[in-house]
């Protein structure tokens, strides 16, 4: 009986409080029947290796008291895998993409020895990868415990199932072929032709898929930017030099050390956004809210580099006619003529600014009409 009493507590051990007595109970009948029937049929008390034998029989403790448990009893259930599979896989495809990209650029400009940067690299990938496999782990034990599913699983598009070829094995030839004939979605190109809005729409990934999109991308610039994804190391003054007299690399380094806990904020935020809306396939005017605090983030983060950061006095201008002038002279300058790459630095910051503008101008109009608006040529 103390072995059947400590396989009790185990089992107990194992179970909520407010159903714990009730379960040990039953199971206490079940395994005494089974012991009165051992007994009966030996004809004689049974031996501690025969109580442990018949115990074996019903179960380890903990498969027994899963049995009683509420609540999936899997980390990610056959519903979610083969999302999780896919996003592991395009996630590690990314990776590995953006790894040899830096590797690249690492040895082309002679920043470490070829076998230093290949090192790196490879242990670069292995942390970013075991980031990205336990990040989606996680996402799908919290969506497994939901009691209502991503609407992704069910409300899904033909038109978006050219995606899920990124995580294929690479096949040369046919992504050959695909790229000759602009052919992404298996479409073909013997089919009628269309008006350019007619193109545009039918290219249109829907709102599940776009968030799938960003949260990837954002992630994985959340990994490099946090330095657990080292495609090359985050050493701004070793990204610029001097130009111009100017000491970009300075300037740069000065600019993230200001800025990596912001970014790093906008980078979390986003991918939780995108996560949401594609869990929930997100409303028109839920996204187009998110969207107005995203770009409002982002073009504030724009007015900050033109007035506050550290290449402020390198790209402000106090009026439009300065602005037009120093584009002016960028196009007309000769050989004794400097600051080309202030004056692109400058053109850059005014065209993020407007970007952005452009987006909460669109973001709103979704907000307001409850539907997407047309989109901006270029935007």
């Amino acid at each position: 009986m103390d072995l059947m009493e400590r396989y009790l507590n185990a089992v107990a051990a194992q179970l909520p409080k407010d159903v714990r007595e009730d379960i040990v109970a039953e199971l206490r009948d079940e395994i005494m029947g089974r012991l009165e029937a051992l007994e009966a049929r030996l004809g004689r008390p049974a031996t501690d290796d025969e109580v442990e034998t018949l115990l074996r029989e019903v179960g380890h403790p903990l498969s027994v008291a899963a049995r009683y448990r509420p609540g999936p009893q899997a980390l990610i259930g056959p519903a979610l895998y083969p999302w999780w599979l896919f996003g592991a896989k395009v996630g590690l495809v990314v990776m590995a993409a953006v790894t040899l990209v830096g590797l690249a650029v690492r040895v082309l400009v002679g920043d470490v020895y070829p076998g230093q940067a290949i090192g790196q690299a490879i242990a670069s990938l292995f942390s970013g990868a075991v980031t990205v496999v336990g990040l989606l782990t996680l996402a799908g034990f919290i969506l497994e415990r939901q009691e209502k599913k991503p609407d992704f699983i069910a409300k899904w598009r033909v038109k978006d199932l050219g995606v899920f070829e990124l995580a294929s094995d690479f096949d040369a030839e046919r992504w050959g072929r695909k790229i000759a004939q602009e052919d992404w979605f298996g479409r073909g190109r013997a089919r009628p032709s269309k008006s350019g809005r007619e193109v545009r729409k039918g290219a249109q990934m829907s709102p599940v898929a776009r968030a799938v999109a960003s949260a990837i991308g954002w992630t994985v610039v959340l990994l490099w930017w946090t330095g657990l994804l080292q495609a090359w190391p985050l050493r701004p003054e070793e990204l610029a030099g001097v130009v111009d007299g100017v000491d970009y690399g300075r300037i740069l380094g000065r600019m993230v050390a200001a800025a990596y806990w912001p970014v790093t904020l906008f980078a979390v935020c986003r991918i939780g956004f995108d996560l949401m809306r594609a869990a929930s396939g997100g409303s028109v005017r839920l996204m187009a809210l998110g969207d107005i605090l995203f770009g409002l983030a982002a073009a504030w983060g724009v007015l900050w580099v033109w007035f506050w950061s550290a290449l402020s006095p390198v790209v402000w201008v106090g009026t439009a006619t300065a602005f037009f002038e120093r584009v002016r002279l960028l196009f007309e300058r000769d050989g004794d003529h400097a600051g080309g790459v202030a004056t692109i630095l400058m053109v850059v910051v005014v065209w993020a600014f407007a970007v952005e503008v452009a987006r909460i101008v669109r973001a709103v109009a979704r907000l307001i009409v409850g539907g997407e608006a047309k989109p901006l040529d270029g935007v």
